[in-house]
């Protein structure tokens, strides 16, 4: 890269986050979680944008993927690895829950639309797969990690992103024509790689610690990030998600010493985190949304419905009021990064029409969602439609 390029490069990645500190300022003088701002932007930026931003592609493309693993990372270390496997032992209702309310929404869509088989079994899998990565940053933006609502909705999450270990591997045999064996060996192989990490995190976790044990900010910074980004890539690279591999390393650390690692951590967070939401946003042609406009809007409206289901369901089992029941619904019906790599899946195996809908019905639900998040329940509880019960809320 010569020094024309660097010097572009240089004054692009100044005028992105010159920006987003603006963005940011306008979300805390609304009250708003700053992720659908940071989307808009991202869409007005980008390919086919106002003003597309070309040079900043490859730290971007980067930046995005470690900003996924550092959001799930940092809500690791909210919880024990013990208070996870106890939750998500009690919520395998609320996993099969999830799954039969949000996924037929998209393959009877495609099935509308006329669409072949794969294809339906693509969208069923966009419209089904909530977003660890806004989901984070809305759990801490709304300051919401002491809910009593918070505990179901990992547990969605987790089993989510679980659940697409072994849904990834089916699918991409299917967009390929492939038979049962290879779509069983993939889910194995997935699905050995999640029980073996969340064995090591509940058993091995003060291993970890000890390497954090450390009163020099740099050393142990380093080795903590060594550690996330290893255990992220071999997860990736074994067919299960980064994302997971991130959050059972949080999980893994001693609460003795997770304080010390969220002070760490926080800067690059917040840095990487943007990144992710604004590079979602960059990677969408807004001329390509348009014609599926009106398809997306109707599956959006009626997965909003669904997820709220999965949340008041979810967190009715561990006992949550009427108010913290939907706020976890609305938590959840956010869609972003797994719904995108699963269109994109399918547009690489031929089935183009996916693509721009699921685009659309993404960035319609990732803007939704987080202004959902904030505003449900004390709208409905102002128009009377929430009532505090006996239990909390």
């Amino acid at each position: 890269m010569d020094g024309s390029h660097i010097a572009l490069l240089l004054l692009e990645l100044g005028a992105v986050f010159a920006g987003l500190s603006v963005v940011v300022q306008a979300a805390r003088a609304l009250g708003l979680s700053p992720i659908p701002l940071y989307l808009l932007a991202g869409l007005a930026f980008g390919t086919g944008g106002l003003l597309p931003l070309d040079s900043v592609e490859p730290f971007v493309e980067v930046g995005a993927e470690i900003g996924v693993v550092m959001l799930l990372l940092m809500l690791g270390l909210e919880f024990s690895a013990d208070e996870l496997i106890g939750s998500l032992g009690s919520h395998g209702p609320s996993g099969l829950v999830d799954l039969f309310l949000n996924a037929p929404a998209g393959f009877v869509a495609g099935l509308l639309l006329g669409l072949p088989l794969p294809a339906c079994l693509a969208l069923a899998g966009v419209t089904w797969i909530s977003s660890s990565g806004i989901v984070a940053q809305l759990l801490q933006d709304l300051g919401a990690m002491a809910n009593r609502e918070t505990p179901s909705v990992l547990s969605v999450l987790v089993l989510e992103d679980i659940a697409m270990a072994m849904f990834l591997p089916i699918l991409v045999v299917v967009l390929a024509g492939g038979g049962p064996l290879q779509a069983v060996g993939g889910v194995a192989l997935a699905l050995g790689a999640v029980l073996v990490a969340m064995f090591m995190a509940a058993k091995q976790g003060h291993r970890i610690g000890a390497l954090l044990a450390n009163d020099d900010d740099e050393l142990s910074l380093l080795r903590l990030l060594g550690i996330v980004m290893l255990v992220a890539g071999l997860a990736q690279a074994m067919g299960a998600s980064a994302a997971v591999g991130a959050f059972l390393v949080g999980l893994s650390i001693p609460s003795s010493m997770a304080h010390r690692a969220q002070q760490l951590l926080g800067p690059l967070r917040a840095l990487f985190a943007s990144v992710f939401f604004v590079t979602f946003g960059l990677r969408t042609d807004p001329a390509e949304l348009v014609p599926v406009l009106g398809v997306a809007l109707v599956l959006a409206l009626v997965t909003v419905l669904t997820k709220f289901g999965t949340g008041w369901f979810a967190a009715g089992r561990d006992g949550v009021g009427p108010r913290g029941r939907v706020r976890a619904g609305a938590a959840l019906t956010a869609r972003g990064e797994f719904s995108i790599v699963i269109a994109g899946l399918a547009v690489a195996a031929g089935y183009d029409q996916v693509g721009p809908l699921a685009a659309a019905y993404v960035v319609l639900l990732a803007v939704l969602g987080p202004v959902l998040a904030r505003w449900a329940e004390p709208v409905l509880g102002r128009m009377g439609v929430l009532r505090r019960g006996t239990v909390a809320t």
